[in-house]
């Protein structure tokens, strides 16, 4: 239960509903906590923030990664606790993405298959974090009483059949594997997806749904129906996702299905949409714990004023918090900086019986770490690796990049040297990145040559992690060589490798040739590229006051749903100022978009205003 202190607060015209509704209720010490501390990030709900009729001008991701985005990858349906254990882990790959895959409406389809193999995270900061969500095995199809394959075991001909199948004929491959006295089992059909899903290929995976839904070669139930929706999220974007949903048999219609869009919709950062869902669900369904989380990791990325408002509708329906509503909660107050209202969630969380899981100890020690507060770091570090690391093995992974920020060559190595000998692939991904942050590139290289060498077929995802070592420290040269290497693995490229490259090309002072990778990547249609990869090309050339270049990436960035919060402006605005030109009409746009501008903003569009001419001058011009 939510340790309760009884205030009264009178939330008049403060309703999450579509109607005017007023509120009395109890105040959790997790509410008083977001409440209290305007400069932490989260403060007094702001009035009606779901109430649709005040809100259906807000159109519209987020903040690390896509990540991931994700097009993190882009990108979240059931409780998943997020075990601390491997198999935790993988149960977290098995899911249907983090959400941050989902590609907009505008965005269409990725052309190809696959959308390559790499996370197709979206915008933000800690996209990465977010994966750990919610979604479990909701949409993966897997929820049909059927056992997964175990590892390693061959795939299904099924799966086999339609990995050879070209693009444009995959359903003809199905019609002639079934002619050749194949069975099409709910067993066969749960694996072949999983594996479609596991790789990314959702445009073949959505394919053998419309092949299974038009034969009618299995049963489909609510599950089946929701897996549809997540994939023609995917592929399609979510405005054809939500019209499918109204073809899907009223019987099956049921949470499953919408909290599959709600999800697809907080993936896409699209904050009017998602709102939309969730009031339509909240006028159909009892509001679930799951439903809030989704608002909260929504507004976590675009309007922290607003999570006061869910607390309180949490606390009023009498819905308990999950371990990932506080891991969301942890992330909040970290981010801004105010360790003390972080601590404080983690002892409410405590005295509910909730105890952190490794997911929420690495988000704690980061932020301790980006605190300046080693020694509180150093401590959770050592909780998380017990008393044997060798028996705790799989939290390797974790503690590499952290201890990394720390600045800790010494534990790196130590860490690195329980797993060189016979290393996983995630454990080398996650050596890269931590040498390449200590300015230890040829350790980073070598990381790299022994995961090429586990894997077979080595994906551009796995070449974009030592890319981004060259591109963070400015190595041109070595850059260009590891893309020759990558041309010739014949790998496809997709938005983590765009990214990489972009910054790679932009720390060369080559602002031109990034921008140029950038649109063939977007002719490509191969995903969604990252938030970062069109804002460093943005801020670079608002440095150069180069207003046209600046408004074309701008558009870009709007044209791929990136514009809903205030950083894109602030760094359009620059290009104004710093050009000296007016910026007529800048708060109207921000404002057409439902941007609010934060105190940085209005001293920005107060600079700006001095540009401005009077009436006469124009005139006389």
């Amino acid at each position: 239960m939510w340790a309760l202190r009884r205030t009264s607060i009178h939330l008049k015209n403060r309703g999450l509903s579509s109607g005017t509704i007023g509120i009395s209720c109890m105040k959790s010490e997790i509410a008083r906590s977001c409440l209290e501390n305007h400069n932490a990030g989260v403060v007094e709900p702001q009035g009606k923030l779901l109430d649709e009729s005040l809100y259906l001008t807000r159109f519209y991701n987020t903040s690390s990664s896509y990540s991931k985005s994700y097009a993190g990858a882009r990108t979240f349906s059931s409780q998943a606790d997020a075990k601390s254990s491997r198999e935790g882990d993988d149960d977290l790959e098995d899911a249907f993405s983090e959400l941050e895959t989902p590609l907009d409406a505008v965005q269409g389809a990725a052309s190809g298959d696959e959308i390559d193999d790499e996370s197709d995270l979206s915008e933000g900061e800690g996209v990465a974090d977010d994966m750990q969500n919610e979604l479990g095995k909701v949409g993966t199809d897997t929820d049909v009483g059927e056992k997964r394959s175990p590892k390693g075991k061959a795939i299904s001909a099924l799966t086999k059949a339609i990995l050879a199948a070209p693009l444009s004929s995959v359903s003809k491959a199905l019609d002639k594997w079934v002619e050749e006295g194949n069975e099409v089992t709910q067993t066969e059909v749960s694996l072949t997806m999983l594996h479609l899903r596991k790789r990314r290929m959702f445009v073949k995976a959505l394919q053998l749904s419309e092949w299974l839904e038009s034969t009618k070669h299995i049963e489909f139930h609510e599950t089946y129906y929701a897996s549809r929706v997540d994939l023609i999220s995917k592929v399609r974007g979510i405005f054809k996702a939500e019209e499918y949903i109204q073809k899907i048999p009223e019987s099956c219609r049921g949470e499953i299905v919408y909290r599959t869009l709600l999800a697809n919709c907080v993936s896409a950062t699209n904050v009017r949409k998602s709102e939309e869902v969730f009031n339509k669900m909240k006028s159909l369904f009892p509001v679930t714990c799951f439903s809030c989380n989704q608002l909260l990791l929504l507004y976590k990325r675009t309007d922290k004023k607003k999570i006061a408002d869910v607390l309180l509708l949490m606390e009023k329906e009498n819905i308990k918090p999950s371990i990932f509503t506080y891991q969301i909660l942890i992330d909040v107050k970290g981010q801004s900086n105010d360790i003390g209202g972080m601590e404080q969630i983690v002892e409410t969380m405590k005295s509910e019986g909730v105890e952190p899981n490794i997911q929420i100890q690495a988000s704690l020690a980061r932020h301790y770490t980006a605190a300046g507060l080693k020694d509180k770091a150093e401590a959770i570090l050592k909780e998380m690796e017990g008393d044997d690391i060798t028996k705790n093995r799989w939290v390797c992974r974790v503690l590499l990049p952290i201890y990394a920020s720390l600045g800790r060559d010494d534990e790196v190595e130590r860490i690195w040297k329980v797993c060189e000998s016979n290393p996983f692939m995630e454990e080398c991904m996650a050596a890269i990145g931590a040498w390449g942050k200590l300015k230890r590139i040829e350790e980073a290289e070598a990381a790299f040559d022994k995961m090429v060498k586990k894997v077979k077929r080595p994906s551009s995802k796995h070449f974009a992690l030592l890319l981004n070592v060259y591109a963070n420290h400015k190595m041109l040269a070595k850059g260009k060589d590891l893309v020759k290497r990558l041309a010739e693995s014949s790998s496809t490229v997709g938005p983590l490798t765009w990214d990489a490259l972009v910054k790679l090309y932009v720390g060369a002072g080559e602002v031109e040739k990034a921008d140029s990778i950038l649109d063939k990547a977007l002719k490509q249609k191969r995903g969604k590229p990252l938030f970062n990869s069109y804002f460093v090309i943005l801020d670079q050339y608002a440095k150069r006051g180069d207003i046209h270049n600046a408004e074309k990436i701008f558009l870009r960035m709007r044209d791929a749903g990136y514009v809903s919060r205030v950083r894109p402006y602030q760094a359009l605005l620059a290009a104004y100022i710093n050009a000296k030109a007016p910026a007529y009409g800048f708060r109207e746009r921000m404002k057409a978009d439902s941007v609010i501008p934060n105190k940085a903003m209005n001293d920005l569009l107060d600079r700006a205003d001095a540009f401005r001419k009077s009436a006469v001058a124009e005139l006389l011009e």
